[in-house]
């Protein structure tokens, strides 16, 4: 069969990348050959003895800045391996990149190619951003050690909106965020714990009942937990009535 994705990951830490790569969903969509991810240690590409990928920034400061050097011979040598099969999307997972969410996974998951370059110390030589980088992406406003987290983050929520990865069971379409909205509450076996029971709607065994109760509890969660998202997204009709109804009802959240 052949692989639908390729994805390529650059790093100074590559046994970081082993769990996930080797297990749940991420090991079954390697394992149908819907994808192909390659990790690449960053030193094999210096050509000094001591492998050094770093070296103190111009002008003073603290902290090690990776040089341009190795990256460039590792880009040049993961995309010579893909001779004619089209460009690469080579994305630096940085503070000062885009915030990544749901439509950046949506929008990368229709690439063919994924070449990540995980950032470490105080940042990379500019010169790497500007001659190879497509994309600057961030997982949140917040430091991390390096971008290998936010490379490993960034993989998990890819890789399983790829046709094939998921099935039925675990479809992914349902999931917070997928739409625009935070999910509906689960439930599970047994049927009443804890003094509380499964609402009536999951029971009634009435697919549109249980359809609409998903649908108010998918807006009154997200009225409750993120009402931000509101203002970002455009609902449909049916959820828009949906919002004015618990609106009109004179639900508060805060």
């Amino acid at each position: 069969m052949k692989t639908k994705m390729q994805i390529d990951v650059i790093t100074i830490f590559p046994q970081m990348f082993e769990g996930i790569i080797q297990e749940s969903i991420v090991k079954r969509a390697q394992e149908k050959s819907i994808v192909k991810i390659n990790i690449h240690n960053l030193r094999d590409f210096s050509l000094d003895k001591h492998s050094t990928v770093d070296d103190y920034s111009y002008g003073g400061g603290a902290g090690m800045v990776l040089k341009p050097e190795p990256i460039f011979r590792a880009v040049e040598k993961i995309m010579g391996s893909r001779k004619g099969k089209g460009k690469a999307r080579i994305i630096l997972l940085t503070p000062q990149g885009q915030t990544f969410n749901q439509d950046k996974a949506k929008e990368l998951s229709q690439e063919k190619h994924l070449l990540f370059i995980c950032g470490h110390y105080e940042e990379v030589d500019e010169r790497v951003k500007e001659n190879l980088i497509t994309d600057e992406v961030s997982i949140g406003d917040y430091v991390l050690t390096g971008g290998e987290l936010p490379a490993m983050v960034i993989i998990d929520s890819l890789v399983r909106l790829l046709p094939g990865v998921l099935n039925k069971r675990e479809s992914f379409e349902n999931d917070s965020f997928y739409q625009g909205l935070l999910d509906y509450p689960h439930y599970t076996r047994p049927r009443r714990f804890g003094g509380r029971s499964v609402p009536a709607p999951l029971l009634s065994g009435d697919h549109s009942r249980i359809r609409k109760w998903r649908m108010e509890k998918a807006i009154e969660n997200t009225l409750k937990k993120r009402p931000d998202l509101l203002k970002e997204i455009r609902l449909s009709a049916e959820y828009q009535k949906i919002l004015e109804q618990l609106r009109r009802k004179g639900k508060r959240y805060g």
